[in-house]
């Protein structure tokens, strides 16, 4: 599908910080770039708003939030029987500790239908009734077993804490920056917004995207004396009540019971039944696992690359870059590690943040990494190495031959969603442009996926976060000639525990996908 760009004034227009005080009531707001921008953020937001939770008592009574313990799914009646091409459809209902059913949504559920014995596995599409009650349905997809299961991520209550502190503690991770000069070094605070403090500011905005960055600016020196960003900690931002709503065992990732059989047998299609029946695009899902590969629903069809010549071969006469977090770094390692005839290109820069570079110069193909721009929760990177990917994208010659990668979530967990809506306006400006002028170009956009994170680090970065970014990075990229790897239902779906950094089975199966997009078998 084509994408027709807003029309609009795109030059850079952010308010760049003065340095003096800065007079801010709300001290973590910006400005859309132009008009267009801030109709479609308004747009987005209402699109994907996350449903009223409930307002919070002081201290927080645990008794009168969401129970798993006390909760059970049942999966609802069907013709009698099971059949592959089915729809299978769950009933879950909420109930505080007390045993009192919920009468409001907003709780954060997933679930999968999955065969151990098969190591099959589908995500399935929850809805939220918003008066307590939930239903979540699964296309059948194989013969035999089929289990259920479902995940209180979140009680509706967290919620409530997780939107309080992303608009009122946006800067709860410490960022730093290094100055240096001669025999005088300093470090400030820095981040996208800044307190404030009266102390004078040095604005990192990039002029060509407008993303903002700031530092208090160092005693001694002057703002171009920057040399190196890095994270140093997490700031406490739970009241004195407020983390038992996020115990494990207790209320967070934890299952659901059923009030009956969890599992259903799945007979062999209907006589003369093709595909699923009620198929809808509400809740089809973007593929299955089946004896461990994964296999789409629509669109290309996943092959697999399980060798190094298949992978060296599909690559040939290949430029692909990543670009993004770590887990597009992942990517790049498993292709590293997968293409032993691929050397690497002696750049002498850090492997975490790049840009580093694999070549193979028998088959001529090439493999780039590089992070994305600030914000950054990284040990430390060079300053002169930073670069936001909507400039990596416009310096780019693209072309049939080139295949782009783009992942990027992890690190906006902690900030207000707008800045995330307005990271993504940029790269879309960017891939515009780049599919304008090599309208062969291969793009491709990994979302987010669930992990496993406690406290501290559930509060920088949690699942609840990341499906709202899935539901922006597809309202931005929406009609644009892009293509997708579902790393969301590709972990849920998987019997492996979830992680931040999926484990390898998963990785090679999201390769799997990268690959049969860059060499579909015709």
């Amino acid at each position: 599908m084509d994408f027709v760009e807003p029309e609009g004034n795109f030059a850079p227009t952010f308010k760049k910080a003065p340095t003096h005080p800065l007079v801010n009531r709300d001290f973590c707001t910006f400005t859309p770039r132009s008009p267009a921008d801030a109709l479609e953020e308004r747009l987005i937001l209402d699109s994907t708003a996350w449903p009223e939770t409930p307002l919070l008592p002081d201290p927080v009574l645990l008794e009168q939030t969401s129970d798993p313990a006390n909760s059970t799914f049942t999966i609802l009646p069907g013709e009698g029987e099971w059949h592959v091409g089915d729809q299978l459809r769950i009933l879950i209902k909420m109930y505080d500790f007390q045993g009192h059913a919920k009468k409001s949504g907003g709780d954060v559920l997933v679930a999968r239908l999955h065969s151990k014995t098969l190591s099959a596995g589908v995500a399935g599409k929850v809805e939220d009734h918003l008066n307590g009650s939930y239903s979540a349905v699964f296309p059948l997809l194989w013969e035999g077993s089929a289990q259920v299961e479902v995940l209180l991520i979140h009680p509706s209550e967290a919620v409530t804490v997780l939107r309080r502190i992303n608009r009122e503690q946006p800067d709860r991770v410490i960022f730093k920056g290094i100055f240096s000069s001669g025999s005088i070094s300093e470090t400030t605070v820095c981040n996208v917004c800044l307190r404030q403090t009266g102390e004078p500011l040095c604005n990192y905005t990039d002029p060509y995207t407008g993303e903002p960055w700031f530092c208090y600016k160092p005693q001694n020196l002057s703002c171009d004396a920057r040399i190196y960003h890095k994270i140093t900690g997490y700031k406490q931002v739970l009241k004195t009540s407020e983390p038992k709503l996020f115990q494990r065992k207790v209320n967070h990732r934890v299952s659901v019971q059923a009030s009956g059989p969890p599992n259903v047998n799945v007979l062999p299609p209907r006589k003369g039944q093709t595909g699923v029946n009620d198929q809808s695009e509400k809740s089809e899902p973007s593929g299955y696992y089946y004896q461990g590969v994964w296999r789409a629903l629509g669109g290309s069809r996943v092959q697999q690359f399980n060798t190094s010549s298949a992978i060296s071969q599909c690559l040939k006469g290949k430029m692909v870059h990543l670009y993004g977090d770590s887990t597009i770094r992942q990517w790049f390692e498993f292709l590293d590690a997968s293409l032993p005839d691929a050397k690497e290109v002696k750049l002498k820069n850090s492997k975490q943040s790049g840009p580093v570079m694999i070549q193979d110069n028998v088959n001529q193909f090439l493999i780039t990494y590089r992070i994305h721009g600030l914000p950054l929760r990284i040990s430390s990177i060079p300053a002169c190495k930073e670069s936001y990917i909507a400039n990596e994208l416009d310096g780019l010659k693209g072309g049939s031959d080139t295949v782009v990668v783009i992942g990027i979530w992890a690190h906006f967990s902690t900030f207000p969603i707008e800045l995330y809506i307005r990271r993504l306006q940029n790269i879309r400006r960017a891939v515009v442009h780049l599919l304008n002028r090599a309208p062969g170009t291969l793009v491709i956009i990994r979302t987010g996926n669930l992990q496993t994170a406690w406290l501290p680090r559930v509060l920088g970065n949690g699942d609840w976060f990341t499906i709202q970014v899935n539901k922006v990075l597809r309202a931005v990229f929406k009609g644009l000639d892009v293509k997708v790897v579902d790393a969301w239902e590709m972990v849920l779906a998987h019997h492996l525990p979830h992680s931040l950094h999926p484990q390898p089975p998963i990785i090679k199966n999201m390769i799997d996908v990268l690959l049969s997009y860059t060499c579909p078998k015709k």
